[in-house]
């Protein structure tokens, strides 16, 4: 069990702060064979990421095997905990505790499963019951009878409902990739799609190389970011494989369903999984193929420690299971092209023959020949070529409207001296959410109907910035009679009729249009490429591609207008080149040593704990010599807000690591062995720490 080896520094007893109960003297008979368990805990403390000895009671014997959910004693407290191993005896010199209780005869927890775990674990310098957390659904008895009674019965190979090259043809190793998955191959694979929507959009690219898979008696595994891709992924999915072997995994569906998948997929019942981050640990039998959607998407990143990404985790996966990978995406993340230039995966490309006939004509307000039409168009929101392709595109079908921001006014500046307005109480921004109320914090929700400017005195205010809402309303006044939907926030819209309509939508909430959009209008550019972030530019791209990818053919009238300053970001846009500017991008960072040419790890804490820990790391003995580690910082985590403020003295600071690839293995084995050792001596504080966050940069 090579996913629950334990760190040598771990195993050191002094180091722990607690132990498993002693057995008494006179205890229960053991079981006849094997009578030693390892239990891996549910505790999230790093000093105990590892496995513990306990007996097993005789009565426990045959329902006590590993994978099960257990119960034990441990340091005066009753912990849950898995079986990851049955064992002759113990490496320990001491009596054992006794198993207290089986929760369940189910083996949730299979070899695979556990393995990779450990493999996240490690990568991501967390601990293992964290990563459990994640992979394993919480139990729900009643499903657990429907198993044990027999109700779900295993699946055999499905037929296909069509041909599973049909959608690949248009791409340069598209049919030879599908051809060698049916086949029973495991080839690794980066697609770049063209479209969004229809027969050949991105969902039935996926459906066709899962029923390629699936034809050859092999399972797979298919993570997207949220339910509106889950959605249609799964109506493309029916298409080609009967209902009853797809399961679905996402916490939305609610605790039983989706247990009750997991169980079908454990069961062999189903042999297809799709869902969102946790599903790439679903216990898909005989796993053939892992696929992940749209890789850039920040919803793919585990909110809880250790953070891991789904990218990350599949391609862990398809290493370890030998399975075959598709990296998928309108965009390609440096991430990506890193792999493709490492020759680890081929890239599937549109020839740009199909490019032309496939994608909308693309035209930026910012360039030389729309400057002389429309002087004007670099301040306007909706400069003159916006609204004329709006206004035609409206004759033929929907338009999409691609806004920056949610809300009315997400943030007001003072009308005399431009600076922005924040609140008294937070320094936090100002904002208003309709066109009647009274300017709120963004942070605290306190109102300021008197605010005054701190620079100037000035007691005017106005927008920053138009949000969606505004957006909509000035749409509606400029094109009165038509309807216009909103998608946003918590009221994201998954899909819109073929009705001429103007839907305005934030970043990454348009919904689709069955026969594609008419035209689409992708308005704050220059504030998305202008964030304070490494990403800016590859993550507006990004975005720039998805919205794009919903727009109906050239040939068919499809018109995007991007307004935006001419730069590489737009250039990549006009010539529907994503692999380009991948490959420009990743050519810079590789130059600057910045990821993903080099691993980040950030440490985030108070400043004497983050201290302590960089200390305690950068002098580890599991450091070999001659690792290079370039540091960062520390610095105050929160930027400042006025040019004379301090920060104060128990601010949170973040450090950071830049590790070359090669290094990268032992530094996070330091980093475990000093974050554990620091829980179980309490000589410092805790710290956060993560690596590879793409929000740190």
């Amino acid at each position: 069990m090579a996913g629950f080896e334990a760190q040598p520094s771990l195993l050191q007893p002094s180091l722990l702060q607690g132990f498993p109960e002693r057995a008494p003297v006179n205890g229960p008979p053991l079981a006849a064979e094997n009578p030693v368990a390892r239990v891996v805990l549910e505790s999230s403390l790093p000093h105990l990421d590892r496995p513990f000895d306990y007996s097993v009671p005789a009565e426990l014997s045959d329902t006590a095997v590993p994978g099960v959910r257990v119960k034990v004693k441990f340091n005066g407290q009753e912990l849950n905990g898995y079986v990851v191993e049955r064992r002759a005896n113990s490496e320990g010199s001491h009596s054992l505790a006794a198993l207290h209780k089986v929760v369940s005869p189910v083996a949730v927890l299979t070899p695979a499963i556990a393995e990779l775990a450990g493999s996240v674990a490690a990568r991501y310098a967390g601990t293992l019951s964290d990563v459990l957390r994640t992979a394993i659904p919480p139990r729900v008895a009643k499903v657990e009878k429907e198993l044990l009674a027999g109700e779900l019965d295993a699946a055999g190979t499905p037929e296909l409902g069509s041909s599973p090259a049909d959608g690949w043809r248009a791409y340069s190793n598209g049919a030879p990739y599908v051809q060698h998955l049916a086949g029973g191959g495991t080839p690794k694979a980066v697609l770049t799609a063209l479209q969004g929507f229809g027969p050949h959009g991105w969902p039935a690219l996926v459906a066709s190389a899962v029923a390629a898979v699936r034809s050859s008696g092999r399972g797979a595994v298919v993570v997207v970011p949220d339910y509106r891709d889950l959605e249609q992924l799964e109506a493309a999915l029916e298409s080609v494989l009967p209902k009853s072997d797809v399961a679905r995994l996402t916490a939305d569906d609610g605790q039983t369903p989706r247990y009750r998948n997991f169980l079908r997929l454990l069961s062999g019942s189903a042999g297809v999984a799709i869902g969102t981050r946790s599903a790439a640990y679903a216990p898909v039998r005989d796993l053939g193929l892992v696929v992940c959607w749209d890789d850039g998407d920040d919803l793919h990143i585990e909110q809880r420690a250790p953070y891991a990404h789904t990218r990350e985790v599949l391609l862990l996966r398809a290493e370890q299971e030998g399975a075959a990978c598709l990296m998928a995406a309108h965009s390609r993340s440096t991430e990506l092209q890193r792999l493709v230039e490492m020759q680890w995966a081929v890239p599937i490309e549109a020839p740009r023959s199909a490019v032309r006939s496939t994608v909308p004509r693309v035209l930026n307000t910012a360039d030389s020949f729309e400057q002389e039409r429309d002087p004007l168009a670099r301040i306007a929101r909706l400069p003159g070529a916006a609204w004329r392709a709006a206004k035609e595109g409206l004759d033929r079908g929907p338009v999409l409207v691609q806004v920056a921001r949610a809300g009315y006014a997400p943030s007001l500046v003072c009308e005399t001296c431009r600076e922005l307005a924040r609140c008294n109480a937070c320094q936090g921004p100002l904002a208003v959410s309709s066109g009647a109320a009274i300017p709120a914090c963004r942070w605290c929700s306190t109102p300021a109907p008197q605010w005054r400017c701190t620079h100037c005195s000035g007691t005017r205010l106005r927008r920053g910035a138009a949000g969606v809402m505004r957006t909509a309303e000035e749409l509606g006044r400029a094109f009165p009679g038509k309807a216009v939907v909103t998608s946003s926030g918590e009221h994201i819209k998954a899909a819109v009729p073929d009705v001429p309509a103007l839907v305005v939508a934030t970043v990454g909430a348009e919904p689709v249009a069955a026969h594609g959009y008419a035209a689409a209008l992708l308005l704050d550019g220059n504030s998305l490429l202008r964030r304070e972030n490494l990403r800016a530019g590859e993550d507006t791209v990004r975005r720039w591609f998805n919205a794009a990818a919903l727009v109906k053919p050239a040939s068919q009238g499809g018109l995007v207008v991007i307004t935006a300053d001419d730069t590489a970001a737009t250039g990549a846009l006009l010539r529907w080149d994503a692999s380009g500017y991948a490959s420009r991008e990743l050519a810079l960072r590789k130059e600057l040593q910045l990821p993903p040419a080099v691993r980040v790890a950030s440490v985030t804490g108070g400043r004497a704990d983050v201290g302590h820990f960089s200390q305690a790391f950068e002098a580890s003995a599991a450091l070999p010599s001659g690792t290079k580690l370039r540091s960062a910082g520390p610095a105050p985590l929160q930027p400042l807000t006025g040019a004379a403020q301090l920060p104060a003295a128990d601010a949170d600071v973040r450090m950071l690591y830049f590790i070359p690839y090669s290094d990268a293995a032992a530094a996070t084995r330091a980093m475990r062995a000093v974050k554990a050792a620091s829980a179980a001596k309490r000589t410092s504080g805790p710290v956060q720490l993560r690596l590879d966050g793409v929000d740190v940069l």
